[in-house]
């Protein structure tokens, strides 16, 4: 079973894979209207909704099955793909954890996610070339308590 961090973290990373597709070129990769469906192990069956809002930014909806204990819920991050900081919310409530998501280039992202203004994690994302799967590769926690996650995700 999983436990709350660990549904954090992946929450966050999670958050991190849905803000990659929306600035500029991204829109090529992840597009609005698009689904994606995480695959790996400690993520399975979490699905990621990609739409437009916010004067020109992207909504990303995750529908997270019950884990560890924790019932099923939704998480959405509205951004604008820019470097602000966001707050991600649960159940259309706040949750403590933002998220600050930049644009490297067409297929490359990076970000960092807060817990109630405190350090979560960083993640940095690739869309493949052909734009079908994902990969985010993610550090949470600080020195000798940081654990590292790689998500994997494929485009419905």
């Amino acid at each position: 079973m999983r436990s709350m961090a660990a549904t954090r973290r992946f929450i966050g990373a999670f958050a991190f894979l849905l803000a990659l597709g929306w600035a500029g070129h991204a829109h090529a990769q992840l597009g609005v209207g698009t689904t994606w469906l995480r695959t790996d192990a400690n993520g399975k069956g979490i699905i990621l909704r990609v739409e437009a809002c916010c004067n020109g930014g992207l909504r990303f909806i995750w529908q997270i099955p019950p884990m560890g204990g924790v019932p099923a819920y939704t998480m959405t991050v509205d951004s604008l793909m820019n470097g602000a900081e966001v707050p991600a919310l649960i159940g259309g409530k706040s949750s403590g954890q933002t998220t600050v998501i930049k644009r490297i280039d067409d297929h490359h992202y990076s970000a960092i996610v807060k817990m109630n203004g405190q350090l979560l994690g960083t993640s940095n994302g690739t869309v493949s070339a052909d734009n079908k799967t994902m990969t985010v590769d993610s550090v949470y926690g600080i020195g000798s308590q940081a654990q590292k996650t790689i998500e994997t995700w494929v485009r419905k």
